[in-house]
């Protein structure tokens, strides 16, 4: 009973932490697809094993998304055209990067760190992508889904750019946005996530947080270690942060906690149960073992770089102050489960 309401309550912390990125998912999600051309997605992420992947992982890097909140942007992509390999891109690079987490890197950390960082991630992007794309070579002949114009309030061109009307006005596009995120969309990711909440607030109680620092003394067993706690765990790229600064101050080598840093907020239970569900077994093994990969060689690269420059890791260690008030998390988590009550009936129905 006691490990039970351990879990109830990790869960629920999951929650709480998750809840108002996955809301700023949402609304980016269904932003993107009424103002985001269909047309563009395609021409640009849809098709070549290459360029769609360059570009999507250097459009993740500077947006401000956690792993669960990358989710619905990237359904939404991925919808309008975008291929496995440029989804596979963008979902690693837009939670291991962002330029809150970039500026927070400056403040916390050293220079050498805060330009690791985002281009391990671009590194660990392509990589996936290209693997994934190379796997199941993008179809040439691929098209988005174009509406049938039928009326005079759609599109003026003879292919619709988008799926709303070409005269409607910000605010229309802006409610029609709205109501495609967290009806059509939200409906598609509402099972697996909170299937992965429940799963991740069960590892969470076995795997208490004291023993992620008690077993690291550093080296190659150390980045190990890291992969180990760090990719099931949710935890934001800023909030990982601080974290990451109290490692290097306790021993741990730049290396192991740029792992850290890279898979924690790429990876967690929340985040893989719903890329199965939109990717795929195989997509997601390519995304986890690519992940994993490209961190441990980002690691070792790091580690090399400091000692070569002879340089001493040293953080500047302050109390890492919570990103949201707790009235905010508690609000975008009470309406979550209230978005969350008509698909997740309607998935008990099925």
């Amino acid at each position: 009973m006691t490990y039970l309401y351990l879990i109830i309550i990790e869960s629920w912390r999951f929650l709480l932490e998750a809840s108002p990125y996955m809301l700023l998912g949402i609304m980016i999600g269904g932003i993107l697809k009424t103002f985001l051309s269909a047309t563009y997605v395609a021409r640009h992420l849809g098709s070549g094993r290459f360029i769609s992947v360059f570009k999507a992982a250097l459009l993740g890097i500077p947006l401000p998304l956690c792993s669960c909140g990358v989710l619905p942007a990237a359904t939404s992509l991925k919808k309008q055209g975008a291929n496995n390999g440029a989804t596979t891109a963008f979902l690693i690079s837009t939670p291991e990067s962002g330029v809150d987490s970039i500026s927070i890197s400056y403040a916390l950390l050293d220079p050498i760190m805060t330009i690791a960082r985002p281009l391990a991630a671009f590194i660990s992007a392509m990589m996936a992508g290209i693997i994934e794309n190379c796997l199941n070579h993008p179809s040439p002949s691929f098209a988005p889904i174009i509406n049938n114009c039928s009326g005079n309030n759609c599109c003026s061109d003879k292919q619709c750019a988008s799926d709303t009307p070409h005269n409607q006005s910000f605010p229309d596009k802006l409610r029609t946005g709205l109501h495609y995120a967290f009806n059509e969309l939200w409906g598609d990711l509402a099972g697996w996530f909170f299937i992965g909440i429940i799963l991740a607030g069960l590892i969470t109680v076995l795997v208490p947080d004291q023993t992620i620092t008690a077993h690291l003394a550093g080296g190659f067993e150390a980045m190990l270690l890291m992969l180990l706690f760090g990719i099931p765990l949710y935890i934001c790229a800023t909030a990982s942060t601080p974290i990451a600064a109290a490692l290097i101050l306790k021993g741990v080598n730049p290396g192991a906690a740029l792992v850290f840093l890279l898979v924690g907020p790429a990876t967690n239970i929340a985040s893989l149960s719903m890329l199965i569900g939109l990717l795929g077994k195989r997509a997601t093994s390519v995304y986890l073992i690519s992940i994993t990969v490209s961190a441990l060689g980002c690691g070792l690269a790091l580690d090399w770089i400091y000692q070569t420059l002879d340089v001493s890791p040293q953080a500047i260690v302050g109390q890492g102050g919570e990103i949201l008030p707790y009235p905010v998390q508690l609000i975008s988590a009470l309406l979550l489960l209230a978005l969350s009550i008509k698909p997740l009936l309607a998935a008990i129905k099925r």
